[in-house]
């Protein structure tokens, strides 16, 4: 009976090694493929050498397991994981334009003074007027906070914004972003392997919907979230500190783990503790569900309905590129139901 729990055990051991090995051996020739400073033909055949080196091993940890072997490829892992390290986030690139500045801000009692708010004219996705201006915001006149989310690849994942009102009747948008150089478009498969960094885009509402409804054609739907004005203030200040943050330390983008919802989700956690984690975090085409679960009120509507009543996209397009965009793109009688992520 030993015996056999033990062989089991054996197996059990091998089993795991080989699928540790041929994880790891297919996650690392993604990064060689992404992230080698190579021709593509030679990038190409560095790749395969790398296939053909797992593939041995495996090939040996089934045939004639030995510990030698597995050292080899040990070393291998700390080879690969001691040049990984050297790939670093970086500020300094010639950037796309419309991710050329991330937000930077100073906070003075009430008075917040923000540099490199967007203010684009957009005509089409790559002809546009642009605009970056400092902007200073008096943080007691905050009145709402929306979460606005654009889908824009399937019904899973979303883009998620963080709307700012105030009652002189400006709005505020903050969208963390993936920031290209001039050289590379947007794939999120890369997004996994430190291609892309982190931007944190602070922007007038009319250019940073606008784009998205009226440009790309986008479908966007706008949840208030129901926040007494200390907690507007607090989530306001956190994107200020976060910009700042950024600008200092550069991040990489991660299409899993630091993305435009999880930013946003440990912002407004950073509140409420209490929120809870969820997988509707990650595809984040869901969260209107996780919204309609969380709210703090009755609304007296059906997820359809609660959703349905969130749709801004026929109204933006509607509206056009106009100085009353903001006022167009929210029914006069508001939105029923909101995610309370602090309370009074």
């Amino acid at each position: 009976m030993s015996g056999g729990l033990l062989w089991i055990g054996r197996f059990l051991l091998r089993a795991l090694l080989f699928l540790v090995v041929a994880l790891s051996a297919v996650w690392i020739g993604f990064c060689l493929y992404f992230q080698l400073p190579l021709p593509d033909i030679a990038k190409s055949i560095a790749v395969l050498a790398w296939a053909l080196f797992a593939v041995a091993i495996l090939t040996l940890e089934i045939a004639r397991p030995s510990w030698r072997v597995r050292g080899l490829y040990i070393l291998a892992i700390i080879v690969f994981a001691a040049w990984w390290s050297t790939i670093l986030p970086t500020n300094d690139r010639d950037w796309r334009p419309e991710v050329a500045h991330g937000v930077t801000g100073t906070v003075d009692g009430d008075i917040v003074t923000l540099s490199n708010v967007r203010d684009f004219d957009w005509r089409s996705d790559t002809d546009f007027t642009e605009r970056w201006e400092t902007r200073r915001y008096d943080l007691s006149k905050l009145a709402t906070v929306d979460l606005v989310l654009g889908y824009w690849m399937g019904p899973q994942i979303a883009h998620t914004i963080i709307s700012f009102g105030f009652t002189d009747g400006q709005h505020l948008s903050f969208s963390a972003e993936i920031r290209p150089d001039k050289t590379q478009e947007f794939s999120a498969l890369a997004g996994f392997f430190r291609v892309f960094n982190l931007v944190l885009i602070a922007a007038d509402e009319r250019d940073v919907i606008y784009v998205r409804t009226n440009v790309r054609r986008e479908d966007l739907y706008l949840y208030p979230i129901e926040m007494p004005q200390a907690g507007m203030r607090a989530l306001f200040l956190s994107y200020v500190e976060s910009g700042n943050a950024l600008a200092a330390r550069p991040k990489f983008y991660n299409t899993l783990t630091t993305n435009c919802t999880t930013v946003v989700f440990r912002l407004i956690r950073a509140l409420d503790p209490g929120l809870p984690r969820d997988y509707r975090i990650l595809l984040s085409g869901y969260l209107p569900d996780y919204v309609f679960e969380h709210q703090g009120y009755r609304t007296g509507l059906s997820r359809e309905e609660f959703r349905a009543r969130a749709a801004i996209s026929a109204l933006a397009l509607a509206a056009g590129n106009t100085p009353g965009f903001s006022a167009a793109i929210r029914p006069p009688t508001g939105l029923a139901g909101a995610l309370p992520v602090d309370k009074p």
